[in-house]
């Protein structure tokens, strides 16, 4: 017998063997013992727990009446059914299907069911129970696992959930549930996408306003008082935290009506836009139908802003002020607006200070300050004059210094959040502190000292031991807009070698070293990066001898004078110290006479 006729036998014999085995045994042998009838909706003899769930999707006073509706329904039902208990109804108004979040009821009779007291859940319908498919099944599958067994019946769709088809039955109805409040989410959010483009616009309570009975914002003038103080206390100085205490002692409402006030209540007053006027909405959307989740819209979905929607508690000048003061906060400014100041006479005329706690001002800001005293134009340099009998070194350039060791040389070092200094650089001044001025059209940098005091004035060094220590100064409010200005990558370290002339020192920010980090760099053998210079240094030796001098004079003479240029028609409108101290006082004033009053 070969290989492949033994196999064949082999597979016949096993064959035969399964067959013999299946054809059983006497059935006079077997003892069946009967399994416990499966439990009914309505078994006579069995007493039954019973649990209502109802619930309407919104707090409508137009859905009362639904809701009434149910419960009455429910309790008839039960009363009918001589073996049922009604154990609880459990009802949530004004909630929606797709998320347990906020079921503060429906969980509450999930966990009487994990706790045994409940047998059965009768609902209206799959869509009441739950509009998520997830939800639905996950549910009724925990509740038929439980010993003993709860059971729900949807009325409705007449299933019942320890029937043994009900799976699929119920799967199919809350699929078609969950994508009937995907469509009513789709057509709700047309709706009010077509509302927002007419400029028909949504207006949840808010402080200061009341609606007439076309749903208008019309003033609260009780209101309108704390509003007014909280944005001129702001204004004038006070931070959100002391604003949230004076308003607590004032006694003060808020919108819903609490009496205890925070530093988020305040800043949620000082930056809604409706205050002044104006309304922007969709300002958050919800990506998802089934959990809610609100999102703050970064241009994700269309915004609609309408000025002058209604009347203004507070001018928009004032508003934009306070705007720019909420977004500077972290950066400490001193002033109660900041300014930006320029010199106006001098070799130094058109040098702007750089205001280093202030991050509102632009490239343009700079720009704008410079043109106001020198009428210069970008790429213009200024005629240089020299005196007779005085050397002319028109033509000569100043070597660069990468020619030299860098030791006992004035060098700064620019990174996008902190400025360097070199140990030599700061033992040129006896003060720790020192104010920065630029000129933004010749990309130069002048330095000078300054008191502790200035509101321009930044640390740059410290005294250790009767030694001068330099001190790295933070630079993440003005930074950003010098590093735009001159043109620099902010991923990369400019160094930048200096001059002293009488109380200044000298920087030419267009002619600089510049370190490129490893990360930067395709191929790099170094860990500390590279060092790279500009192309055009291969045809020239240095910077123009009188450029790094002054910028713009041999005949240097010190300033002396300094204007404010202020940046905007806002910053230029909004009230001023005097205007806010004043009326501070007298809101403070009858607030106090209204407590007192009351009392």
């Amino acid at each position: 017998m070969n290989k492949s006729e033994e196999k064949l036998t082999s597979r016949e014999l096993k064959k035969a063997k399964i067959r013999e085995r299946y054809k059983g045994i006497n059935q006079d042998e077997i003892e069946v013992i009967p399994a416990l009838p499966q439990i009914r909706l309505d078994d006579p003899n069995r007493t039954q727990r019973v649990a209502v769930y109802a619930r309407v999707s919104t707090d409508d006073p137009n859905q009362t009446s639904s809701y009434e509706l149910q419960r009455n329904h429910y309790q008839d039902l039960v009363n009918s059914h001589i073996n049922w208990i009604l154990v609880d109804i459990y009802a949530d108004e004004g909630i929606s299907g797709t998320s347990l979040k906020h079921r503060d009821s429906f969980i509450r009779m999930i966990n009487d069911c994990r706790a045994g007291k409940i047998d059965l859940i009768i609902t209206k319908s799959v869509a009441r129970f739950a509009r998520n498919v997830v939800d639905c099944i996950k549910h009724v599958r925990e509740l038929a696992a439980l010993n003993p067994p709860v059971a729900v019946f949807f009325e409705t769709e007449n299933i019942y959930t320890l029937n043994p088809n009900s799976e699929m039955s119920l799967s199919f109805i809350s699929t078609l549930a969950q994508e009937e409040s995907h469509t009513k989410s789709e057509i709700m959010n047309a709706s009010i996408e077509m509302r927002f483009k007419r400029g028909i616009f949504l207006t949840p309570p808010l402080l200061g306003y009341d609606k007439d009975e076309d749903g208008n914002l019309v003033i609260n003038e009780e209101e309108a008082k704390t509003v007014r103080l909280i944005f001129f206390m702001y204004l004038y100085g006070f931070s959100a935290k002391q604003i949230a205490e004076e308003m607590t002692l004032l006694k003060r409402v808020t919108k819903k009506g609490n009496t205890t006030w925070s530093s988020s209540t305040i800043l949620s007053v000082l930056q809604n836009e409706r205050h002044c006027g104006d309304i922007i909405a969709r300002k958050t959307y919800t990506p998802n139908f089934l959990d809610h989740k609100s999102k703050r819209n970064n241009h994700d979905r269309n915004q609609y802003h309408k000025k002058d929607h209604h009347d203004p508690i507070i001018s928009r000048e004032d508003f934009i002020a306070v705007q720019r003061l909420i977004n500077n906060a972290k950066y400490g400014t001193k002033d109660l607006l900041p300014k930006l100041n320029v010199i106006s006479d001098g070799s130094l005329k058109g040098y702007v200070l750089v205001n280093t706690r202030w991050a509102a001002f632009t490239k343009e800001d700079y720009m704008l300050a410079c043109k106001s005293q020198t009428d210069q134009d970008a790429g213009t340099t200024l005629p240089v004059r020299v005196n007779s009998g005085d050397f002319d070194l028109r033509g000569f350039e100043v070597a660069r210094s990468q020619f030299f060791t860098t030791l006992g040389k004035v060098f700064l070092t620019f990174s996008l959040h902190q400025i360097s200094f070199s140990r030599e650089c700061v033992r040129k001044f006896d003060s720790n502190y020192v104010e920065f001025l630029i000129q933004p059209y010749e990309h130069i940098l002048a330095i000078r000292p300054c008191s502790k005091d200035s509101k321009n004035g930044v640390q740059w060094s410290r005294k250790s031991n009767g030694k001068i220590i330099p001190r790295a100064i933070s630079g993440s409010a003005y930074l950003p807009t010098l590093f735009e200005l001159f043109g620099w990558n902010p991923e990369l370290k400019y160094k930048l070698t200096g001059t002293k002339r009488d109380s200044y020192l000298f920087f030419t920010l267009s002619d600089t070293e510049v370190f490129i980090p490893p990360s930067q760099l395709e191929e790099c053998n170094s860990e500390k990066g590279l060092i790279a210079y500009p192309k055009d240094w291969v045809q020239n030796f240095g910077e123009e001898y009188y450029k790094v001098k002054t910028g713009t004079d041999t005949n240097f003479d010190i300033p002396s004078t300094e204007v404010t240029y202020k940046t905007d028609e806002a910053m230029e409108k909004c009230t001023s110290p005097e205007e806010l101290k004043e009326k501070i006082n007298v809101i403070k004033e009858t607030l106090y006479e209204c407590n007192t009053t009351e009392q």
